[in-house]
């Protein structure tokens, strides 16, 4: 077993975002428990204020990582879920291609759930099922771009078995976790019959599904006032 302090730190949340870096880790080949380590960061309770976590993640967003063999061999600290992806495909060499073209296509789509399918779909969760009060327009307009996000997804699966080509890369592993959530964002899968093909056949990883149960057990359903004040009022705009 590997020495704890030779292990990786992943600060994290049973979240979508939390979840990506959860299953990359298993893709890799490390392994819970024996080569990397998952600290809660309970985002409901405030746990991403802490002085301890904003050394490491200064955007008080999980999930972030310490890697104690970096590239130059000192411990290299990161946050953002996609920065998280590229580091370990470079660190590992894997699902990231190696040739120039391969490697910008899925880059392409590793920033389109970066830019596109994380903020919107997330954004679609708040109004539909956290937000305060209903707000006709807001549900309107981010569960209509959430269907077209899957409409984009869905064109492009149609014509390969990845979202950027042939093999399965970091690009399928930021978008999964988000796609786990259909039931929260007005839409089936059964719509978009070739984003349901490519869910199923991901959501059968062995890999993946250790990754989706990582720290699963300590997350409770958002019902509490504060700790929807925490996540999405006041506090979390508090200068720190």
């Amino acid at each position: 077993m590997t020495k704890q302090q030779d292990m990786i730190d992943v600060y994290s949340w049973a979240t979508p975002n939390g979840h990506k870096v959860h299953i990359m880790m298993e893709e890799c080949g490390y392994r819970l428990g024996k080569d990397w380590l998952a600290h809660p960061i309970d985002i409901g309770a405030g746990d991403q204020f802490k002085k301890e976590f904003l050394k490491i993640s200064p955007n008080n967003k999980i999930p972030a990582m310490v890697d104690p063999h970096g590239p130059d061999g000192k411990p290299m600290a990161l946050f953002e879920s996609g920065a998280i992806l590229l580091y370990l495909a470079s660190k590992t060499g894997k699902f990231l291609p190696k040739t120039d073209r391969a490697k910008f296509e899925v880059m392409q789509w590793l920033m389109f759930q970066m830019g596109g399918v994380g903020p919107m779909l997330g954004q679609t969760h708040h109004f539909r099922i956290y937000a305060p009060e209903k707000i006709d327009y807001a549900i309107n307009r981010y569960t209509n771009e959430t269907r077209r996000l899957y409409g984009v997804m869905d064109k492009e699966l149609s014509k390969k078995p990845y979202i950027a080509g042939k093999e399965y890369s970091i690009a399928d592993i930021a978008i999964f976790p988000w796609t786990r959530s259909w039931k929260n964002q007005g839409l089936t899968l059964e719509e978009f019959p070739n984003v349901l093909r490519w869910h199923e056949e991901i959501a059968a990883r062995p890999a993946v599904q250790r990754g989706v149960e990582v720290l699963t057990s300590l997350r409770k359903p958002l019902v509490d006032k504060k700790a929807k004040d925490v996540l999405f009022g006041k506090t979390q705009y508090q200068k720190r």
